[in-house]
């Protein structure tokens, strides 16, 4: 059964980064989909972006689009968000999930981790 862990969540102003990691045992990331999502009190949880398995492809929710980036390091069986720009409305516990093939539908999703929580704050 794969494990995913994700680190390097935070607490930043407005306008700050991050960059997030997802690290993935007892299993390959390279052969599925690695997806990105966040959880805000009180909201249902929502997907951020996605990545192909060769990191050929990356999809991005409109909300974060041009601000954040994704992409993956399959040797090191890792893969990243980073979050720039960061904006009060982008805080959130962010989790990473992988998925045999492309898809928003955090259902579809086989393995997830425990999150990381970002706050965006002054």
């Amino acid at each position: 059964q794969m494990t995913l862990a994700e680190s390097g969540g935070g607490s930043v102003q407005p306008g700050g980064s991050l960059r997030l990691s997802c690290v993935a045992s007892g299993g390959t990331l390279g052969n599925y989909v690695v997806g990105w999502f966040r959880q805000a009190p009180g909201k249902e949880r929502e997907w951020v972006a996605f990545l192909t398995w060769t990191g050929g492809t990356a999809r991005y929710a409109d909300s974060v689009q041009g601000r954040f980036t994704v992409d993956r390091e399959n040797s090191e069986n890792t893969a990243f968000l980073s979050a720039n720009r960061l904006k009060p409305e982008d805080t959130a516990v962010y989790y990473c999930a992988v998925c045999i093939r492309v898809s928003r539908d955090p259902a579809e999703y086989q393995y997830w981790g425990q999150g990381t929580q970002v706050t965006v704050s002054s």
